[in-house]
This record gives C-alpha cells, sequence and structure tokens, in this order.
C-alpha cells in the first residue's frame, strides 16, 4: 500500500530529492527547481509558494510558483492570480495518486489566496491530463516554440532566410551584442521593456528589483544589442543546468534605425548562446493561443527554425464571479 505525503511549506522538502528528481524528470524546467522558489522568495512583491508529494519516503512531485497582485488595494484584490511557470515537476514514475494529492493540497491552499491558478507548461504533460481534469484544472491549449540548440550548424542551418539577413545587416551596419553588461546596460533593457508593456503588451511589468536580482544571480544570462552608444534591445535568459535556456524577456527598438534589428539580433544571440554552451535547448515560452489570429510574436517566433509545440496550460478558478469580472478588466484595459 502506498504512503503519500502532501508538503505545505519548503522545509518540509529534502533539498536532495528535490535536486534529483530536476535532473530525472522529463517534465523538469528551470521554474520548478530551488533557485527559483529562493529567487520568487526574494521578492517583496511576490508570495512564493511551493507544495510536494511523497511516495513511500520519496519525493515524487514539486509545485513551485508565486501569488502576484497588481496596483492599488481594488486592483489588487481583483487581480490576484497563482502562477505556476514551467508546470509541476513530477518524477516519470509518479502514480495519479499521488499527483491527484498534490494538485489538489496545492489547489486547498492557493484558492484562499489567489482568484485562479494557472500553469504554463513546457514540457508534455498529456499523460496527466485525466488527473488534471479530475481535480477540475481545465486545460487550455497554448502554442510554444522550442528552438533545438545540440550544436551551433543546426541552429544556423533552421533560422529562416529572412533572419539570418536581418543579423548580417545589423552587425555590418554597426550594432553589437554584450553578452556581459553592466547595471547600467540593464537598466536601459529595463526602459525599453517599461516601454513595450505600457504600450503594446498592455499587462503589468515586474519592477526593476526583479530584474536586478535575476542579474546579480547565477542562473541568469543578459545578453544584450549596442548600437549608437545606446542599448537597444536584449534577451533575459535563465537556464536549467546545461540542458535548456528559457528566454524569459525579450525586447527592441525594431523599425526605428535603417537595416538593424534589434530583437532579431538578441533572439539569435541567445540561441547562438545556448548552443555555444552545450545547451540543447532554446525555449521561447510562449507563442499564443490557436485560433487568435495574426499574432505578431508566433510570426517573429517561427522564423528561428524552432519545433512548434502545444503543451497548454492548466486552469484552476477559485471564484468564478471575481475571475469573469478580471477577465472583463484585462480586455478593457488592452483596448485602451
Amino acid at each position: 500500500m502506498k504512503k503519500i505525503t502532501f508538503f505545505k511549506q519548503v522545509s518540509e522538502i529534502d533539498a536532495g530529492q528535490w535536486s534529483a528528481l530536476v535532473m530525472a524528470s522529463s517534465v523538469a524546467s528551470f521554474f520548478q527547481t530551488k533557485d527559483c522558489y529562493d529567487f520568487y522568495d526574494s521578492l517583496p512583491f511576490l508570495e512564493a509558494f511551493v507544495f510536494g508529494v511523497q511516495e513511500n519516503d520519496a519525493l515524487k512531485g514539486v509545485v513551485v510558483g508565486y501569488i502576484q497582485k497588481d496596483g492599488g488595494k481594488v486592483k489588487r484584490f481583483f487581480s490576484r492570480r497563482a502562477i505556476i511557470n514551467g508546470g509541476p515537476l513530477l518524477a516519470d514514475d509518479i502514480s495519479e495518486e499521488a499527483v491527484e494529492a498534490l494538485l489538489k493540497g496545492s489547489a486547498n491552499i492557493l484558492r484562499k489566496k489567489a482568484i485562479y491558478i494557472e500553469t504554463r507548461n513546457f514540457n508534455d504533460y498529456s499523460r496527466w491530463k485525466t488527473v488534471f481534469i479530475k481535480c477540475r484544472f481545465l486545460y487550455e491549449p497554448h502554442y510554444n516554440f522550442q528552438v533545438d540548440t545540440s550544436s551551433v550548424g543546426l541552429a544556423e542551418q533552421n533560422v529562416g532566410k529572412s533572419r539570418k539577413r536581418d543579423i548580417r545587416t545589423s552587425l555590418r551596419d554597426g550594432a553589437t551584442v554584450v553578452d556581459v553588461p553592466n547595471e547600467k546596460e540593464v537598466k536601459e533593457l529595463y526602459e525599453l521593456l517599461s516601454e513595450l508593456y505600457r504600450k503594446k503588451v498592455k499587462t503589468p511589468l515586474f519592477p526593476y528589483v526583479f530584474f536586478k536580482r535575476l542579474y546579480e544571480s547565477d542562473f541568469s544570462r543578459f545578453i544584450l544589442v549596442r548600437y549608437n552608444d545606446c542599448i537597444i534591445g536584449g534577451t533575459v535568459c535563465v537556464c536549467l543546468n546545461n540542458k535548456v535556456m528559457y528566454e524569459w524577456f525579450a525586447c527592441g527598438k525594431d523599425g526605428q534605425f535603417k537595416n538593424i534589428y534589434p530583437s532579431t539580433l538578441a533572439t539569435w544571440s541567445g540561441i547562438l548562446y545556448a548552443a555555444n554552451h552545450g545547451f540543447k535547448c532554446f525555449d521561447m515560452m510562449g507563442a499564443g493561443k490557436p485560433g487568435d489570429g495574426g499574432y505578431g510574436v508566433r510570426d517573429f517566433k517561427a522564423k528561428f527554425g524552432g519545433q512548434l509545440v502545444e503543451h497548454g496550460r492548466f486552469l484552476f478558478i477559485c471564484d468564478r464571479l471575481l475571475f469573469e469580472i478580471g477577465s472583463i478588466g484585462v480586455k478593457i484595459l488592452k483596448r485602451k
């Protein structure tokens, strides 16, 4: 008979077993590591959480995430959400009973703090989909691109012709890649990201301290693009061992300089860094939903030669009324 134990806090989870599970699981991601939990927990504007499940004294599953709220008192109340980037960390041989215990235990705690819970999957969770649905997690299709970086030659071969041309002309006409930036340059990138989120993305961007702490960490890579002594683009990546680099944020002042394509050069430089440093995959962290029409970000990412995957998201709605009100509010803000 299986002995299943649910853990509610980080002190209950054995760090050695956690690290071993990250190394062994086929659905591991950076976002389910102890490093990532500690990073979230260091930020005063996020409420980090971690849950675990053990079967017969062996750790078989971990959930890491954060509760985020935006704006003033009223807006914070209506924007409470629990985000689980990467999806849960699960052992390949975890039982359905243990998965169920992990999901139900997590939801029972988070439902008191958030309007909804969302897992943003970067791996294939189809084998556990029925358990998620049983635990009231709805499946929502969502695309992503994952670029094979097992060799530089393969990465170069797969990138589209137009992207190659844009990279060549950018470098020819004076753009340079900064792969060891200083903090002043990181602040310049943050200003670009802030403008992008304010004008186009129309969702809140984390405060600067989020990026400062990332910059100071051992698991991040900031690769920026400089032109005329100014930072005009860049990519912010985090790394899972030497397996995967994740492009968490990227931006560029595209269309403002003749023959200079900062977003393209930044993302390509991230891909090239991954290939040169032994990473097997460059994960682009999302490419929109099926049927969302002319999704420009997906079109942009498609030309780097990655594989289009649909690992989706799981959504647990804790409060249906507040969820609907919040969804309407987001739509109104994006129209503005």
